[in-house]
């Protein structure tokens, strides 16, 4: 199999441009997000509450197959490079569904991760909800304009929640909000060095370490000193 890498981030961060980028300096094969082939999108966008359901489990099976391909020798170059993380397909479960259809989408992403190949790193891009939404606006996309600041930010923690009991692989979160390395080159050497390195063990002095979330019982220490 293909060493593996996953690049992770809010809507507009700069995760896609990122792994293209990989494509073109490193010749790295993508796997992309499935985001317009839906079927049931327009209707979950009508009638949200009939329409989730299908709509999650069609984003799960689309994931569930792409990740699956990833085992298959020969369809692949030495590094695949996906701009999402199989196991983020519940943080947005958890905001669409609830009661017996979360329950029954559990029972059926339990069965299908064991089986999903793990990452040998995640790389979380993430930025102020400010500058997300200034890329947001600067993509002038019509079904983006719609996203406020609250729903980003309760992404954001959902994703760090994720990250808190993510055992798969080690997890590194970059601040891109100064990082322009799509239109900067030095930026984009920065970014690419930072990978290579957690790629070969050699890990750059600027490279973020290994996220380690402090435990709850430990916050109140941390804030009284």
């Amino acid at each position: 199999m293909s060493r593996f890498i996953v690049i992770e981030g809010l809507i507009g961060v700069g995760k896609t441009s990122l792994c293209r980028i990989l494509e073109d300096e490193m010749g790295a094969s993508l796997v992309l997000e499935p985001c317009d082939d839906n079927p049931f999108l327009t209707a979950f966008y009508e009638e949200r509450d009939r329409y989730a359901f299908p709509a999650q489990m069609f984003y799960l099976a689309t994931r569930y197959s792409q990740q699956m391909n990833l085992r298959q020798p020969g369809l692949f170059s030495d590094l695949v490079v996906s701009d999402y993380l199989f196991a983020k397909d519940r943080i947005f479960a958890e905001q669409t569904l609830e009661g017996d259809e979360m329950a029954l989408y559990d029972r059926f992403a339990s069965l299908l991760d064991g089986s999903i190949p793990r990452p040998e790193f995640v790389l979380f891009l993430d930025s102020p909800t400010d500058v997300v939404l200034s890329r947001i606006a600067g993509r002038d996309r019509t079904n983006e304009g719609l996203i406020e600041p609250a729903y980003l930010d309760q992404l954001r923690e959902r994703y760090m929640s994720l990250w808190g009991r993510y055992k798969g692989a080690p997890v590194y979160i970059l601040d891109t909000s100064t990082l322009h390395y799509v239109n900067d080159e030095a930026a984009k050497d920065q970014v690419i060095a930072m990978i290579q390195g957690w790629l070969n063990g050699t890990p750059t002095k600027d490279a973020p370490q290994a996220y380690h979330p402090v435990p709850e019982d430990q916050m109140q220490l941390f804030g009284e000193m």
